[in-house]
Protein backbone atom coordinates (compact mmCIF):
# COMPACT_ATOMS: atom_id res chain seq x y z
CA UNK A 1 0.00 0.00 0.00
CA UNK A 2 1.55 3.35 -1.02
CA UNK A 3 1.68 6.08 1.61
CA UNK A 4 1.95 9.80 0.88
CA UNK A 5 4.89 11.75 2.25
CA UNK A 6 4.07 13.56 5.45
CA UNK A 7 3.69 17.31 4.94
CA UNK A 8 6.13 19.82 6.40
CA UNK A 9 3.26 21.36 8.36
CA UNK A 10 2.44 18.01 9.90
CA UNK A 11 6.10 17.46 10.82
CA UNK A 12 6.12 20.77 12.69
CA UNK A 13 3.02 19.75 14.66
CA UNK A 14 4.36 16.26 15.41
CA UNK A 15 7.71 17.57 16.65
CA UNK A 16 6.10 20.23 18.84
CA UNK A 17 3.74 17.63 20.29
CA UNK A 18 6.67 15.32 21.03
CA UNK A 19 8.39 18.15 22.86
CA UNK A 20 5.32 18.72 25.02
CA UNK A 21 5.12 14.99 25.73
CA UNK A 22 8.78 14.96 26.73
CA UNK A 23 8.14 17.08 29.81
CA UNK A 24 5.80 14.48 31.28
CA UNK A 25 7.33 11.28 29.87
CA UNK A 26 10.79 12.08 31.24
CA UNK A 27 9.30 12.25 34.76
CA UNK A 28 7.78 8.77 34.65
CA UNK A 29 9.44 6.11 36.76
CA UNK A 30 11.84 3.63 35.24
CA UNK A 31 9.27 0.94 35.98
CA UNK A 32 6.55 2.78 34.04
CA UNK A 33 8.80 3.16 30.99
CA UNK A 34 9.79 -0.49 31.22
CA UNK A 35 6.17 -1.62 31.41
CA UNK A 36 5.39 0.40 28.29
CA UNK A 37 8.19 -1.36 26.43
CA UNK A 38 7.05 -4.77 27.65
CA UNK A 39 3.54 -3.97 26.45
CA UNK A 40 4.91 -3.21 22.97
CA UNK A 41 6.75 -6.54 22.97
CA UNK A 42 3.57 -8.39 23.91
CA UNK A 43 1.66 -6.65 21.12
CA UNK A 44 4.30 -7.75 18.61
CA UNK A 45 4.09 -11.33 19.82
CA UNK A 46 0.30 -11.39 19.59
CA UNK A 47 0.34 -9.97 16.06
CA UNK A 48 3.12 -12.22 14.79
CA UNK A 49 1.17 -14.02 12.06
CA UNK A 50 -0.07 -10.87 10.33
CA UNK A 51 3.24 -9.06 10.76
CA UNK A 52 5.21 -11.91 9.20
CA UNK A 53 2.80 -12.23 6.28
CA UNK A 54 3.05 -8.53 5.49
CA UNK A 55 6.82 -8.35 5.93
CA UNK A 56 7.36 -11.39 3.69
CA UNK A 57 5.34 -9.76 0.91
CA UNK A 58 7.20 -6.45 1.20
CA UNK A 59 10.81 -7.59 1.72
CA UNK A 60 11.04 -11.03 0.04
CA UNK A 61 12.80 -12.28 3.17
CA UNK A 62 11.94 -15.87 4.12
CA UNK A 63 9.58 -16.60 6.99
CA UNK A 64 12.26 -18.23 9.15
CA UNK A 65 14.51 -15.16 8.93
CA UNK A 66 11.65 -12.77 9.71
CA UNK A 67 10.37 -14.91 12.57
CA UNK A 68 13.84 -14.90 14.09
CA UNK A 69 14.15 -11.14 13.61
CA UNK A 70 10.76 -10.52 15.18
CA UNK A 71 11.79 -12.63 18.17
CA UNK A 72 15.00 -10.62 18.43
CA UNK A 73 12.97 -7.39 18.39
CA UNK A 74 10.79 -8.65 21.23
CA UNK A 75 13.90 -9.67 23.15
CA UNK A 76 15.44 -6.22 22.62
CA UNK A 77 12.32 -4.54 23.98
CA UNK A 78 12.06 -6.77 27.03
CA UNK A 79 15.79 -6.91 27.84
CA UNK A 80 16.19 -3.15 27.42
CA UNK A 81 13.09 -2.70 29.58
CA UNK A 82 14.75 -4.81 32.27
CA UNK A 83 17.94 -2.77 31.93
CA UNK A 84 15.95 0.46 32.10
CA UNK A 85 14.32 -0.64 35.35
CA UNK A 86 17.61 -1.85 36.90
CA UNK A 87 18.94 1.67 36.43
CA UNK A 88 22.61 0.80 36.04
CA UNK A 89 22.67 2.76 32.77
CA UNK A 90 22.07 5.95 34.78
CA UNK A 91 25.68 5.63 35.98
CA UNK A 92 24.79 7.34 39.27
CA UNK A 93 27.85 8.87 40.94
CA UNK A 94 27.85 10.40 44.41
CA UNK A 95 30.61 12.23 46.25
CA UNK A 96 29.33 13.31 49.65
CA UNK A 97 30.33 16.57 51.28
CA UNK A 98 33.60 16.63 53.22
CA UNK A 99 34.64 19.37 55.57
CA UNK A 100 37.73 19.27 57.72
CA UNK A 101 40.73 21.49 58.31
CA UNK A 102 42.34 20.39 55.04
CA UNK A 103 39.35 19.84 52.77
CA UNK A 104 36.16 21.60 51.82
CA UNK A 105 34.18 19.60 49.25
CA UNK A 106 30.52 20.11 48.36
CA UNK A 107 28.00 17.27 47.97
CA UNK A 108 27.96 16.38 44.26
CA UNK A 109 25.70 13.80 42.62
CA UNK A 110 25.63 12.90 38.91
CA UNK A 111 23.16 10.97 36.79
CA UNK A 112 21.95 10.80 33.20
CA UNK A 113 18.93 12.71 31.99
CA UNK A 114 17.06 12.22 28.67
CA UNK A 115 17.94 14.44 25.71
CA UNK A 116 14.45 15.04 24.30
CA UNK A 117 12.49 13.86 21.25
CA UNK A 118 14.41 11.39 19.08
CA UNK A 119 13.87 10.78 15.37
CA UNK A 120 14.48 7.18 14.30
CA UNK A 121 14.90 6.24 10.64
CA UNK A 122 13.79 2.72 9.82
CA UNK A 123 16.39 0.48 8.17
CA UNK A 124 15.74 -1.16 4.81
CA UNK A 125 17.30 -4.51 5.66
CA UNK A 126 15.74 -5.11 9.09
CA UNK A 127 11.97 -4.45 9.02
CA UNK A 128 11.64 -5.29 12.72
CA UNK A 129 14.93 -5.20 14.65
CA UNK A 130 16.27 -1.87 13.32
CA UNK A 131 13.04 -0.20 12.36
CA UNK A 132 9.83 1.01 13.96
CA UNK A 133 10.02 -0.89 17.26
CA UNK A 134 13.71 -1.72 16.89
CA UNK A 135 16.76 -1.06 18.99
CA UNK A 136 16.93 2.72 18.57
CA UNK A 137 13.26 3.14 19.50
CA UNK A 138 13.63 0.84 22.51
CA UNK A 139 16.74 2.66 23.73
CA UNK A 140 15.19 6.10 23.35
CA UNK A 141 12.01 5.11 25.18
CA UNK A 142 14.07 3.55 27.97
CA UNK A 143 16.07 6.77 28.29
CA UNK A 144 12.88 8.81 28.70
CA UNK A 145 12.68 10.28 25.20
CA UNK A 146 9.58 10.46 22.97
CA UNK A 147 10.19 8.88 19.57
CA UNK A 148 9.24 9.92 16.03
CA UNK A 149 9.83 7.12 13.52
CA UNK A 150 10.14 7.64 9.78
CA UNK A 151 9.21 4.29 8.35
CA UNK A 152 11.32 2.92 5.51
CA UNK A 153 9.51 2.92 2.15
CA UNK A 154 10.76 -0.60 1.44
CA UNK A 155 8.42 -2.01 4.10
CA UNK A 156 5.98 0.82 4.71
CA UNK A 157 2.98 -1.39 5.51
CA UNK A 158 4.92 -3.46 8.04
CA UNK A 159 6.14 -0.26 9.64
CA UNK A 160 2.61 1.15 9.80
CA UNK A 161 1.31 -2.03 11.45
CA UNK A 162 4.04 -1.97 14.09
CA UNK A 163 3.43 1.74 14.72
CA UNK A 164 -0.24 1.10 15.43
CA UNK A 165 0.73 -1.59 17.94
CA UNK A 166 3.05 0.83 19.72
CA UNK A 167 0.29 3.43 19.90
CA UNK A 168 -2.09 0.83 21.34
CA UNK A 169 0.50 -0.11 23.97
CA UNK A 170 0.97 3.56 24.83
CA UNK A 171 -2.75 4.04 25.41
CA UNK A 172 -3.12 0.86 27.44
CA UNK A 173 -0.20 1.76 29.73
CA UNK A 174 -1.37 5.38 30.13
CA UNK A 175 1.64 6.95 28.51
CA UNK A 176 1.57 10.69 27.78
CA UNK A 177 -0.06 11.66 24.50
CA UNK A 178 2.35 11.91 21.56
CA UNK A 179 5.09 9.88 23.24
CA UNK A 180 5.33 8.08 19.90
CA UNK A 181 4.61 9.18 16.34
CA UNK A 182 5.08 7.55 12.95
CA UNK A 183 5.42 9.19 9.56
CA UNK A 184 6.07 8.15 5.97
CA UNK A 185 8.38 9.87 3.55
CA UNK A 186 10.40 8.92 0.50
CA UNK A 187 11.80 12.37 -0.24
CA UNK A 188 14.96 13.81 1.28
CA UNK A 189 12.95 16.84 2.34
CA UNK A 190 11.04 14.78 4.90
CA UNK A 191 14.25 13.55 6.48
CA UNK A 192 15.80 17.00 6.47
CA UNK A 193 12.73 18.59 8.04
CA UNK A 194 12.73 16.04 10.85
CA UNK A 195 16.44 16.35 11.61
CA UNK A 196 16.51 20.14 11.50
CA UNK A 197 13.36 20.75 13.55
CA UNK A 198 14.39 22.65 16.71
CA UNK A 199 12.37 20.35 19.00
CA UNK A 200 14.25 17.24 17.87
CA UNK A 201 17.25 16.52 20.08
CA UNK A 202 18.83 13.34 18.63
CA UNK A 203 18.67 10.98 15.65
CA UNK A 204 19.06 7.22 15.26
CA UNK A 205 19.85 5.75 11.84
CA UNK A 206 20.94 2.45 10.28
CA UNK A 207 21.65 2.45 6.57
CA UNK A 208 24.03 3.66 3.89
CA UNK A 209 26.98 5.98 4.26
CA UNK A 210 25.33 8.53 1.96
CA UNK A 211 22.11 8.58 3.96
CA UNK A 212 23.76 8.72 7.37
CA UNK A 213 26.27 11.36 6.34
CA UNK A 214 23.46 13.59 5.00
CA UNK A 215 21.61 13.37 8.32
CA UNK A 216 24.82 14.09 10.22
CA UNK A 217 25.57 17.13 8.05
CA UNK A 218 22.05 18.53 8.50
CA UNK A 219 22.23 18.01 12.26
CA UNK A 220 25.58 19.76 12.55
CA UNK A 221 24.45 22.70 10.40
CA UNK A 222 21.63 23.52 12.84
CA UNK A 223 21.95 26.59 15.10
CA UNK A 224 21.84 23.99 17.90
CA UNK A 225 23.69 20.91 16.59
CA UNK A 226 22.37 17.57 17.81
CA UNK A 227 23.90 14.08 17.96
CA UNK A 228 23.24 11.67 15.11
CA UNK A 229 23.91 8.06 15.98
CA UNK A 230 24.27 6.65 12.48
CA UNK A 231 25.44 3.14 11.71
CA UNK A 232 26.50 3.44 8.07
CA UNK A 233 27.78 0.04 7.03
CA UNK A 234 31.16 -1.59 6.83
CA UNK A 235 33.22 -4.00 4.74
CA UNK A 236 34.18 -5.93 7.90
CA UNK A 237 37.67 -7.15 7.00
CA UNK A 238 38.69 -10.74 7.66
CA UNK A 239 42.38 -11.42 8.30
CA UNK A 240 43.70 -14.86 7.38
CA UNK A 241 46.86 -15.63 9.34
CA UNK A 242 49.30 -18.20 7.89
CA UNK A 243 49.38 -20.93 10.54
CA UNK A 244 45.59 -21.02 10.95
CA UNK A 245 45.05 -21.01 7.19
CA UNK A 246 47.55 -23.84 6.75
CA UNK A 247 45.60 -25.88 9.31
CA UNK A 248 42.02 -25.10 8.25
CA UNK A 249 41.81 -23.55 4.76
CA UNK A 250 38.87 -25.68 3.64
CA UNK A 251 36.91 -25.25 6.86
CA UNK A 252 37.39 -21.47 6.86
CA UNK A 253 36.43 -21.19 3.18
CA UNK A 254 33.15 -23.05 3.71
CA UNK A 255 32.39 -20.94 6.76
CA UNK A 256 32.89 -17.72 4.84
CA UNK A 257 31.00 -18.86 1.74
CA UNK A 258 27.97 -19.18 4.01
CA UNK A 259 28.64 -15.89 5.80
CA UNK A 260 29.03 -13.85 2.59
CA UNK A 261 25.75 -15.16 1.16
CA UNK A 262 23.51 -15.32 4.26
CA UNK A 263 20.31 -13.33 3.65
CA UNK A 264 21.69 -12.44 0.19
CA UNK A 265 24.54 -10.59 1.85
CA UNK A 266 22.22 -7.91 3.22
CA UNK A 267 23.82 -7.46 6.63
CA UNK A 268 25.85 -4.47 7.78
CA UNK A 269 28.31 -7.02 9.18
CA UNK A 270 28.75 -8.91 5.90
CA UNK A 271 32.43 -9.83 5.35
CA UNK A 272 33.15 -7.84 2.20
CA UNK A 273 36.94 -7.96 2.42
CA UNK A 274 39.18 -10.98 3.07
CA UNK A 275 42.94 -10.45 3.47
CA UNK A 276 45.61 -13.15 3.32
CA UNK A 277 49.26 -13.74 2.50
CA UNK A 278 50.26 -15.44 -0.75
CA UNK A 279 50.66 -19.18 -0.21
CA UNK A 280 49.40 -22.55 -1.37
CA UNK A 281 46.99 -22.48 1.58
CA UNK A 282 45.55 -19.15 0.41
CA UNK A 283 45.13 -20.52 -3.11
CA UNK A 284 43.31 -23.53 -1.67
CA UNK A 285 41.10 -21.24 0.41
CA UNK A 286 40.16 -19.16 -2.65
CA UNK A 287 39.40 -22.30 -4.64
CA UNK A 288 37.05 -23.77 -1.99
CA UNK A 289 35.44 -20.37 -1.33
CA UNK A 290 34.76 -20.01 -5.05
CA UNK A 291 33.14 -23.43 -5.17
CA UNK A 292 30.81 -22.48 -2.32
CA UNK A 293 29.87 -19.20 -3.99
CA UNK A 294 29.24 -20.86 -7.37
CA UNK A 295 26.90 -23.34 -5.70
CA UNK A 296 24.82 -20.55 -4.13
CA UNK A 297 21.82 -19.69 -6.34
CA UNK A 298 20.80 -16.06 -6.86
CA UNK A 299 18.06 -14.85 -4.53
CA UNK A 300 15.66 -11.93 -4.44
CA UNK A 301 16.98 -8.91 -2.60
CA UNK A 302 14.99 -6.73 -0.23
CA UNK A 303 13.67 -4.35 -2.86
CA UNK A 304 14.51 -3.30 -6.43
CA UNK A 305 16.53 -0.28 -5.28
CA UNK A 306 18.95 -2.41 -3.28
CA UNK A 307 19.19 -4.95 -6.11
CA UNK A 308 19.94 -2.20 -8.63
CA UNK A 309 22.61 -0.67 -6.40
CA UNK A 310 24.21 -4.07 -5.84
CA UNK A 311 24.30 -4.83 -9.56
CA UNK A 312 25.92 -1.47 -10.34
CA UNK A 313 28.48 -1.53 -7.52
CA UNK A 314 29.37 -5.16 -8.23
CA UNK A 315 29.98 -4.30 -11.87
CA UNK A 316 32.11 -1.30 -10.90
CA UNK A 317 34.20 -3.32 -8.44
CA UNK A 318 34.82 -6.14 -10.91
CA UNK A 319 35.84 -3.68 -13.64
CA UNK A 320 38.73 -2.25 -11.63
CA UNK A 321 42.27 -2.85 -12.78
CA UNK A 322 43.91 -6.06 -11.45
CA UNK A 323 40.60 -7.35 -10.04
CA UNK A 324 39.76 -10.89 -11.13
CA UNK A 325 36.43 -12.59 -10.62
CA UNK A 326 36.94 -15.96 -8.93
CA UNK A 327 33.37 -17.24 -9.03
CA UNK A 328 29.73 -16.26 -9.17
CA UNK A 329 26.43 -18.09 -8.86
CA UNK A 330 26.15 -20.69 -11.62
CA UNK A 331 22.42 -20.07 -12.05
CA UNK A 332 21.14 -17.12 -14.03
CA UNK A 333 19.66 -14.26 -12.01
CA UNK A 334 16.18 -12.84 -12.48
CA UNK A 335 15.26 -9.23 -11.88
CA UNK A 336 15.95 -7.98 -8.34
CA UNK A 337 18.08 -11.04 -7.56
CA UNK A 338 21.61 -10.82 -6.19
CA UNK A 339 24.35 -12.92 -7.78
CA UNK A 340 26.79 -14.23 -5.17
CA UNK A 341 30.31 -13.22 -6.23
CA UNK A 342 33.90 -13.61 -5.08
CA UNK A 343 36.76 -11.61 -6.59
CA UNK A 344 40.46 -11.36 -5.87
CA UNK A 345 43.19 -8.74 -6.30
CA UNK A 346 46.78 -8.12 -5.18
CA UNK A 347 47.33 -5.83 -2.21
CA UNK A 348 48.93 -3.23 -4.49
CA UNK A 349 45.61 -2.82 -6.31
CA UNK A 350 43.71 -2.32 -3.05
CA UNK A 351 46.26 0.15 -1.71
CA UNK A 352 46.07 2.30 -4.85
CA UNK A 353 42.35 2.17 -5.58
CA UNK A 354 39.79 3.66 -3.14
CA UNK A 355 36.94 2.10 -5.15
CA UNK A 356 37.94 -1.29 -3.73
CA UNK A 357 37.45 0.07 -0.19
CA UNK A 358 33.77 0.77 -0.81
CA UNK A 359 31.00 -1.49 0.45
CA UNK A 360 29.19 -3.57 -2.15
CA UNK A 361 26.01 -4.24 -0.21
CA UNK A 362 25.03 -7.77 -1.08
CA UNK A 363 26.55 -11.26 -1.48
CA UNK A 364 29.97 -10.01 -2.62
CA UNK A 365 33.46 -10.19 -1.17
CA UNK A 366 36.99 -9.70 -2.45
CA UNK A 367 40.10 -11.63 -1.38
CA UNK A 368 43.20 -9.43 -1.21
CA UNK A 369 46.53 -11.20 -1.60
CA UNK A 370 49.44 -9.68 0.35
CA UNK A 371 53.10 -10.49 -0.25
CA UNK A 372 53.92 -10.79 3.47
CA UNK A 373 52.87 -9.71 6.96
CA UNK A 374 54.44 -6.28 6.49
CA UNK A 375 52.25 -5.57 3.48
CA UNK A 376 49.21 -6.83 5.38
CA UNK A 377 50.04 -4.36 8.13
CA UNK A 378 50.44 -1.54 5.59
CA UNK A 379 47.09 -2.42 4.07
CA UNK A 380 45.47 -2.46 7.52
CA UNK A 381 46.81 1.01 8.24
CA UNK A 382 44.99 2.28 5.14
CA UNK A 383 41.61 0.81 6.08
CA UNK A 384 38.75 3.06 7.12
CA UNK A 385 36.74 2.56 10.33
CA UNK A 386 34.79 -0.69 10.52
CA UNK A 387 32.08 -2.28 12.62
CA UNK A 388 34.03 -5.53 12.90
CA UNK A 389 37.34 -7.18 12.16
CA UNK A 390 37.66 -10.97 12.12
CA UNK A 391 40.92 -12.79 12.79
CA UNK A 392 41.34 -16.35 11.60
CA UNK A 393 44.45 -17.11 13.60
CA UNK A 394 46.18 -19.33 16.11
CA UNK A 395 47.56 -17.84 19.30
CA UNK A 396 51.00 -18.33 17.80
CA UNK A 397 49.99 -16.33 14.70
CA UNK A 398 49.09 -13.37 16.86
CA UNK A 399 52.06 -13.66 19.21
CA UNK A 400 54.36 -13.54 16.19
CA UNK A 401 52.65 -10.47 14.70
CA UNK A 402 52.08 -7.99 17.57
CA UNK A 403 52.39 -4.87 15.40
CA UNK A 404 49.82 -6.17 12.93
CA UNK A 405 47.48 -7.11 15.76
CA UNK A 406 47.71 -3.59 17.24
CA UNK A 407 47.06 -2.09 13.81
CA UNK A 408 43.89 -4.18 13.46
CA UNK A 409 42.70 -3.04 16.90
CA UNK A 410 42.67 0.57 15.67
CA UNK A 411 40.03 0.10 12.98
CA UNK A 412 36.95 -1.58 14.46
CA UNK A 413 34.54 -1.82 17.36
CA UNK A 414 34.28 -5.63 17.60
CA UNK A 415 36.99 -8.22 17.02
CA UNK A 416 35.98 -11.80 16.19
CA UNK A 417 38.43 -14.62 16.74
CA UNK A 418 38.02 -17.64 14.44
CA UNK A 419 34.41 -16.94 13.57
CA UNK A 420 32.22 -14.85 11.29
CA UNK A 421 30.95 -11.31 11.92
CA UNK A 422 27.40 -11.81 10.67
CA UNK A 423 25.93 -12.82 14.04
CA UNK A 424 25.31 -9.88 16.41
CA UNK A 425 24.25 -11.03 19.87
CA UNK A 426 21.95 -8.70 21.83
CA UNK A 427 23.70 -8.43 25.18
CA UNK A 428 25.25 -5.83 27.44
CA UNK A 429 28.82 -6.58 26.35
CA UNK A 430 28.10 -6.22 22.61
CA UNK A 431 29.72 -3.32 20.76
CA UNK A 432 27.98 -2.57 17.48
CA UNK A 433 29.73 0.56 16.39
CA UNK A 434 33.16 1.60 15.21
CA UNK A 435 35.33 4.46 13.99
CA UNK A 436 34.03 6.73 11.22
CA UNK A 437 32.73 6.02 8.61
CA UNK A 438 31.25 2.86 10.12
CA UNK A 439 29.41 5.09 12.58
CA UNK A 440 29.26 8.77 13.41
CA UNK A 441 30.17 8.19 17.07
CA UNK A 442 32.39 5.20 17.95
CA UNK A 443 31.86 5.69 21.70
CA UNK A 444 28.42 4.08 21.58
CA UNK A 445 26.73 0.86 20.51
CA UNK A 446 23.53 0.34 18.52
CA UNK A 447 23.03 -3.16 19.97
CA UNK A 448 22.68 -3.99 23.66
CA UNK A 449 21.29 -2.02 26.57
CA UNK A 450 24.37 0.21 26.68
CA UNK A 451 22.75 1.88 23.65
CA UNK A 452 20.32 3.59 26.04
CA UNK A 453 23.12 5.97 27.01
CA UNK A 454 23.12 7.47 23.51
CA UNK A 455 19.90 9.32 24.26
CA UNK A 456 20.81 10.79 27.63
CA UNK A 457 23.31 13.34 28.90
CA UNK A 458 25.09 13.69 32.26
CA UNK A 459 23.95 16.26 34.82
CA UNK A 460 25.38 16.98 38.24
CA UNK A 461 23.49 18.25 41.30
CA UNK A 462 25.59 20.17 43.80
CA UNK A 463 24.41 20.75 47.40
CA UNK A 464 20.76 19.90 46.67
CA UNK A 465 18.22 19.00 49.33
CA UNK A 466 17.47 15.29 49.32
CA UNK A 467 13.76 15.82 48.71
CA UNK A 468 14.50 17.64 45.44
CA UNK A 469 16.92 15.10 44.00
CA UNK A 470 15.87 12.50 41.40
CA UNK A 471 15.25 9.12 43.01
CA UNK A 472 18.46 7.57 41.71
CA UNK A 473 20.48 10.18 43.63
CA UNK A 474 18.53 10.31 46.89
CA UNK A 475 20.52 9.37 49.97
CA UNK A 476 18.36 6.34 50.86
CA UNK A 477 18.63 4.91 47.29
CA UNK A 478 14.88 4.21 47.00
CA UNK A 479 15.35 2.55 43.58
CA UNK A 480 17.81 0.06 45.03
CA UNK A 481 20.20 0.54 42.10
CA UNK A 482 23.97 0.21 41.97
CA UNK A 483 25.68 3.55 42.49
CA UNK A 484 29.27 4.71 42.91
CA UNK A 485 29.36 6.41 46.32
CA UNK A 486 32.67 7.96 47.32
CA UNK A 487 34.43 5.77 44.74
CA UNK A 488 32.79 2.54 45.95
CA UNK A 489 30.20 0.63 43.91
CA UNK A 490 27.31 -0.10 46.25
CA UNK A 491 23.56 -0.28 46.76
CA UNK A 492 23.88 1.23 50.21
CA UNK A 493 22.61 4.66 51.18
CA UNK A 494 24.89 7.53 50.38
Amino acid sequence: MPYADVSLEAIDTICNNAWESFHSYRLLSLKARANFMRAIAKKLDNAEASLLQTAMAETHLPEARLRSEKARTVFQLTSYADACERGNWLDARIDTAKTDKNTSQPDIRKTLTPLGPVVVFGASNFPFAYSTAGGDTACALAAGCPVIVKGHPAHAETSEMVAQLILEAARETNMPSNVFAHVHGSSNEVGKALVTHPRVKAVGFTGSYGGGKALWDWANARPEPIPVFAEMGSINPVFLFPEKLQQSAEEIAKMYAASVTTSVGQFCTNPGLIIGIESDALNRFIEILGEGIAATPPATMLHPGIAKAYTEKRKTALSQRDVTEVAESRSAAANAEGIATIATAPASAFLNNPVLHQEVFGPYSIVIRCQDADQMRLLTSKLEGQLTASLMATDNDLLQNPALLESIKNIAGRFIMNGVPTGVTVCLSMQHGGPFPATTDPRFTAVGADGIKRFARPVAYQNWSDVLLPDELKRANPLGIWRTVNDQLTKDAG
